[in-house]
């Protein structure tokens, strides 16, 4: 007896504009034109005989028909998704995706991954950029970050520990900073936009009151070192990531650096966060983060 299934071109429509809220959204990710994705919603609607989406103002919003199908597609799709992962893994051995600022891929991490793919040359590691404002794992295996007040509670506490930190204030050779037993002075301080506490919590952690006239803001820890590698100001950055331009001179840490409890931590985010390949990543990352 054959299969009685609506449109699959059409679902997949479906389930983009309703994931994205947007038919031009979802005409983007799918590689179609905004005409064809509405065509596809069209016919869904035709062959189940009744409107999934009503009129939001110019866009759409699902109904309640909408939304039952909606959690009936995403389910399937996720699962055929997965299925699908799954025996291209097979045929091209073991893969893991990881999630992490782009900050910490550029500067620490991508430079040392030779390391890794000498120790374990089957594994093919995949890398997505994840931000400090919001949990965006983009479908990988396991978020890298420090930060994770922001993550719902139940990641936080399937957080896998993986090394110390510490954070300081830098700047260029000439910028003028005044530092004390229990105060740092300077013109200008640059602040991360999405970690807006870190300074704070360096100067309950240090013992240190800041005092700064102005303040510059970045979106990336690797523009907030460059500015302070520019001479623009103080920037507060964990050790490891400035470690080559304070060997050089290029950058110097009037305070030192003072540890941060939270430490660095991996988020395991799927199933495979518990694969062999990914052990061997945890314990590479351990014992490569001195």
């Amino acid at each position: 007896m054959s299969r009685r299934l609506p449109p699959l071109a059409a679902l997949r429509a479906f389930e983009a504009t309703a994931r994205l809220g947007s038919v031009t959204r979802a005409a983007e990710e799918l590689g179609r034109t905004h005409g064809a994705v509405s065509r596809q919603i069209r016919a869904l609607q035709d062959a189940a005989g009744l409107p999934l989406f009503d009129k939001a103002g110019t866009g759409l919003r699902l109904n309640a028909a909408g939304e039952s199908l909606r959690r009936t597609v995403a389910a399937a799709l996720d699962g055929l998704e997965s299925g699908w992962t799954a025996l291209r893994e097979e045929a091209g051995g073991p893969a893991l995706h990881v999630a992490c600022s782009a900050s910490f891929a550029m500067r620490w991490l991508v430079p040392r991954l030779p390391g890794f793919y000498r120790a374990q040359p089957m594994v093919r590691l995949r890398l997505s950029m994840t931000t400090a404002r919001a949990l965006r794992h983009e479908g990988a295996d396991l978020v890298i970050a420090w930060a994770r007040g922001h993550y719902p509670a139940a990641e936080q506490a399937r957080a896998i520990p993986l090394g110390a930190i510490a954070f300081g204030p830098v700047c260029a050779p000439d910028y003028p900073v005044t530092a004390g037993p229990s105060h740092l002075a300077a013109p200008t301080r640059i602040d991360h936009e999405h970690l807006g506490e870190s300074w704070a919590m360096w100067q309950t952690r240090a013992g240190r009151a800041l005092d700064c006239q102005e303040e510059l803001r970045f979106p990336h820890t690797h523009l907030c070192i460059e500015a302070a590698l520019a001479g623009l100001g103080l920037a507060l950055v964990e050790q490891r990531l400035v470690r080559e331009e304070l060997a050089t001179g290029r950058l110097r840490a009037p305070c030192g650096f003072v540890p941060f409890p939270e430490g660095l931590a991996a988020l395991p985010t799927s199933a495979r966060a518990q694969s062999p390949a990914a052990r061997a990543f945890l314990a590479w990352l351990r014992a490569t983060l001195d």
